[in-house]
């Protein structure tokens, strides 16, 4: 198991897995900011493709998630996401502040559910979730290919259902997030190696 503690390393703290997720935000962060402050728009779609190339091979290596491909995947994701918030900033001002305060809201509420202990993320939780997760890629993958034959669906227009299904989807990314919190609560209870701080980042 390359998440348990070896003979040579210690196992991993809070403090691991607090210093290395703000190193991973702060490199999305800074990506972002200097690609929507460019206009280098353009890469967001080949950083989003390296970014998910980086993520499948960390969900499938995770011994191989340290400092260089966490860093690689963080960085790819900030221009990725910078590119497309200045495109959407430009055609809805505002919009870009508005995401930005919205998931660190959603973030900050869900660390303080997990803490609380107001939902408990147990085994059934985590294929609840999961299967939220696969039933709202399926219907986006089917809502993009009907768009492109000009077949609109509600999803994306700005109606009631459009709006119902982005709250589903902000409360399926949300609970997502304890999925994350409960990793590393066990990580650091299970004794983790420290550099385990890193898959967890």
């Amino acid at each position: 198991d390359p998440g348990r503690a070896g003979v040579a390393e210690r196992p991993i703290t809070i403090d691991d897995v607090v210093t290395k997720t703000a190193i991973a935000a702060g490199t999305a962060i800074v990506a972002g900011t200097l690609t929507a402050v460019s206009g280098l728009y353009v890469l967001a779609l080949p950083a989003f493709i390296v970014g998910f190339i980086v993520s499948l091979v960390l969900i499938f290596k995770p011994h191989l998630a340290k400092a260089p491909l966490v860093l690689l995947y963080s960085a790819s994701m900030g221009v990725a996401l910078g590119g497309i918030s200045g495109l959407l900033n430009n055609v809805y001002p505002g919009i870009a502040l508005q995401a930005i305060v919205g998931t660190a809201g959603v973030f900050i509420g869900m660390l303080v559910v997990y803490k609380t202990g107001a939902v408990r993320v147990t085994p059934r939780f985590t294929k609840w979730l999961l299967g939220a997760m696969v039933g709202v890629i399926v219907l986006m993958l089917f809502n993009l290919v009907l768009s492109l034959f000009g077949i609109n669906t509600g999803l994306r227009d700005g109606g009631p259902l459009a709006i119902i299904f982005s709250l589903v989807v902000i409360g399926v990314g949300g609970f997502s997030l304890l999925v994350d919190f409960d990793q590393a609560d066990q990580a650091i209870k299970g004794g983790a190696a420290a550099s385990f701080a890193w898959y967890i980042a």
